[in-house]
């Protein structure tokens, strides 16, 4: 999994999934740009991966802004002349509700980032790549995005238009050597991973009964599914959504 010379974006990589594909991308020889609206964390994950040998660079950016997502392709550009590998990260998880009572505020906000933020990156970051003829997206959706995701509807909502535009696009692009794929993680040891369990034992022992592995997964597990999908040995394969789970949905 050799990603020497690549250039790649991840979002979402203040922390997290994110921050631990960044890592990953830049030991495997890739430079890195990490995008987050946190520019603290952000920077700190630059600064980790420089001082480890790596070279990264951290630009802020809003993926719900289509004008920010914007400028964060075009200063790529600038400063390295070609995109190679978008990983489209950035999420949020909302609030645990039924469906009936998810406010208009939850669900936009959901949608905002984590259906309509994908969108933009992708749509900017396809037409870099269809100009180079090569590139690679690895969007970020979820267990949650083939199946039911109780009191999560919207979240579930926008994983599901996650993998329906990952789909659509890798037909439209492959004819340009463009490849795009989905991982669909369950729940991982990351601060929002767990994060809506609220440190409750009970809660979390209930939830990993439910992966045949019986236990969560590891940040760095999924940053390595990442590279795999990024690098040539993955080089006949788009249009997938790959589950990282333990065999949940198996």
């Amino acid at each position: 999994m050799n990603l020497n010379q690549k250039i790649a974006i991840v979002t979402g990589a203040s922390s997290g999934i994110g921050e631990a594909t960044a890592v990953e991308l830049a030991n495997r020889g890739a430079t890195v740009i990490v995008s987050d609206i946190n520019i603290e964390n952000g920077q700190s994950v630059v600064n980790t991966i420089n001082k480890n040998g790596g070279k990264a660079i951290f630009i802020k950016a809003n993926v719900a802004n289509d004008r920010e997502v914007n400028a964060l392709i075009d200063e790529v550009l600038v400063q390295f002349g070609r995109l190679d590998i978008m990983i489209n990260n950035a999420g949020i998880a909302g609030n645990l509700s039924f469906f009936e009572h998810i406010s208009d505020e939850d669900w936009n906000g959901i949608i905002a980032v984590n259906q309509t933020g994908v969108f933009y990156c992708m749509r900017a970051a396809l037409k870099i790549m269809k100009a180079q003829k090569s590139g690679c997206i690895v969007n970020t959706s979820s267990v949650a995005g083939i199946g039911a995701a109780p009191r999560m509807g919207a979240y579930a909502a926008s994983k599901h238009a996650v993998i329906g535009m990952t789909k659509t696009a890798a037909a439209e692009y492959a004819k340009y050597n463009v490849r795009v794929n989905a991982i669909c993680p369950t729940i991982i040891k990351t601060p929002m991973g767990m994060g809506y369990m609220d440190e409750d034992i009970q809660v979390q022992q209930m939830v990993k009964s439910a992966i045949p592995m019986k236990r969560f997964g590891e940040a760095d597990e999924v940053a390595r599914t990442v590279c795999w999908l990024c690098s040539d040995d993955a080089s006949f394969i788009t249009g997938e959504s790959v589950r990282i789970d333990g065999g949940m949905k198996a």
